[in-house]
Order: structure tokens, then C-alpha cells, then sequence
């Protein structure tokens, strides 16, 4: 099997891996393309190709992150809506299917080391002493920027489990109805005297930034319902609410107040200032990944261990 056969056997890796360090479907093709550049250059055999490769292709996904860091965060030119309709079906169903639009959300936020450290060991199993070289730390630092951006991705409940599971229900029935467009179910969501605020650049032309009462706010929640696809629950600021990402791209969150299992007031958060500001957090533990170079064998079962945290 010549080079370019054995590179093709491990793209899907090789992607599924830059997917995830990166949160761009086109920079991950980018650097698994930079990869085989990069592989084609080398003279002689190489030892552990499926090794090789995935150090390789992580040093150019850090300093992709790194660039990317260091670049000023352009302002917002248009409304949020306006990109919605150029995503990329297929790429949204791998944020849905296979990571999460809030794990990329937060994971946008971890210093890249961290991201680098926690995406190989906790959805690829790649142990801390292969990290180490990659981030240029030794194995326990390494063992250590996991287990920050680990924290990171958890955040801080703001209140018992028991109540954040009742109100992430309502959260899931709301954006479900939403999507749905069943006015019915909204209006037994949404308390009488319900309240919907919103940032003024969500709105259109004309259409108050508060609305009040239950059908008002569900009538407008149904025009919500295109960008509503794009919307996952997570938590801000410790509490449940849900974060609204194409592409993985943050665009709004939703802020709730909850009266048992009613809806008493929303909000809409657009501004790129007040969105900087949110501590976002995931609700559900990030799968690990069954992409693997071909040939290995699969990874184990993530599970809590002294080695992980």
C-alpha cells in the first residue's frame, strides 16, 4: 500500500479529530489537508503512521487556534438571521449527531492548549504523556489543562439538580415547540403574564423589543422557529437556558425565569458584549468520539477515573 493509500485510511480520523479541535468543518479539511502536505514532504518510512499523523495534524490545529485567538473579533455587520440559511445541512447534522452545538460553543472559549489537551484524552483517549510533547508540557501539566477545560465545560449549577432537570424539560418542550410551530403546547409553556425581551438587532423593524402575555409571546416565539433549529439547551450563568449556534457558531442566547413548570420570562441576548460576558456550560457529558485511524482498535468507554480528572 503506497502513502497516499495509507493517508486515505486515516482522513476520516484525521477529520473527525480537526472537526472537534477546531469547530469549522472547512478549517478541519484545511488542516488534515496541510497534514497529508506535510506527510508527502517526509522521505523514508514512518514509524506508527496513525501517530505520526495525529501529532502532526494537532500542532497545525494549535497554531490555527492560536491565529485565531490573536485575531480581533470582528463586529456583528448584519442581523443574526441573516447566515442562518447558508449553513451547510451536512455539517449541521455532524454538530447534532456527533458533538454538540454547546460543546463547541464552550469549547471555543478554552485557552488552546486546553482545547488540544481535552479533545485528544477525553474524546479520543489519547493518553497525557502523547499529549505532553503536542502542547509542549509535561504530562501532568497536560493532565492539567484537561482537567481545566474539563471544569470549564461543567461550569457551576446555580441550583439543585433536581430543579435544573424539571426546568430543562420545559427548556426541550419549549425549543421542540418552537420548531414545531405547535402554538398549543408554547401557551401551556408560557405563563399568562409571561415577558419576552429581547436585544434590539433580533427584531425586526417595527416589532417591539418587549412583548407581554402568553399569546403575543408564543406567536412571536413560532417566528423563532427557523433559528430555533440551531438551539440547544445549556447552562447560562448556572442556570438552565440555551445557547443558538449554526455551525457552531455562537449567534444568541436565551435566558429563562421559571415559575415550577411555566415560563414567566425570556430573553433574548444577541450583543457580541453581553454574549462575552455569559458563563456558559454543557448539560451533558461529551461523547467519545468512534472515529479512530483504521485499524486500531476501538476506544474504551469513557468513564471518571483518577487518571481523567
Amino acid at each position: 500500500m503506497d502513502r497516499a493509500e495509507q493517508f486515505e485510511e486515516q482522513r476520516a480520523h484525521l477529520r473527525a479529530v480537526a472537526y472537534r479541535m477546531l469547530g469549522s468543518a472547512a478549517e478541519a479539511e484545511d488542516a488534515v489537508q496541510e497534514t497529508w502536505l506535510r506527510l508527502s514532504r517526509v522521505d523514508g518510512e514512518v514509524d506508527n503512521l496513525g501517530g505520526w499523523l495525529r501529532t502532526v495534524l494537532s500542532r497545525i490545529c494549535l497554531d490555527m487556534l492560536r491565529t485565531r485567538k490573536a485575531r480581533r473579533e470582528e463586529p456583528l455587520s448584519e442581523l443574526p438571521e441573516h447566515g442562518w440559511a447558508r449553513e451547510d445541512p451536512e455539517t449541521e447534522a455532524v454538530l447534532a449527531d456527533s458533538v454538540g452545538r454547546a460543546l463547541l460553543v464552550v469549547l471555543e472559549t478554552l485557552a488552546p492548549a486546553e482545547r488540544i489537551a481535552f479533545v485528544l484524552h477525553d474524546l479520543f483517549a489519547v493518553p497525557f504523556d502523547r499529549i505532553a510533547p503536542i502542547v509542549n508540557r509535561t504530562p501532568v501539566a497536560a493532565k492539567k489543562l484537561a482537567s481545566r477545560a474539563r471544569q470549564r465545560l461543567r461550569g457551576t449549577p446555580a441550583s439543585p439538580a433536581g430543579e435544573l432537570a424539571r426546568q430543562r424539560k420545559v427548556v426541550e418542550a419549549f425549543l421542540a415547540a418552537a420548531r414545531d410551530g405547535n402554538l398549543d403546547t408554547l401557551l401551556t409553556l408560557l405563563a399568562p403574564d409571561v415577558v419576552r425581551r429581547a436585544d434590539p438587532a433580533t427584531v425586526p423593524p417595527g416589532v417591539p423589543a418587549v412583548q407581554r402575555g402568553a399569546r403575543a409571546v408564543a406567536e412571536g416565539v413560532l417566528k423563532f422557529g427557523r433559528p430555533a433549529r440551531f438551539a440547544e439547551v445549556a447552562l447560562v450563568d448556572g442556570e438552565i437556558g440555551a445557547v443558538v449556534a449554526p455551525g457552531g457558531r455562537l449567534r444568541l442566547v436565551l435566558r429563562f425565569t421559571f415559575d415550577g413548570d411555566r415560563v414567566t420570562a425570556y430573553e433574548i441576548i444577541a450583543s457580541p458584549a453581553r454574549l462575552a460576558r455569559l458563563d456558559l456550560a454543557t448539560l451533558s457529558e461529551p461523547r467519545r468520539s468512534a472515529d479512530r485511524p483504521a485499524g486500531s482498535p476501538a476506544a474504551p468507554p469513557a468513564r471518571p477515573s483518577a487518571s481523567s480528572r
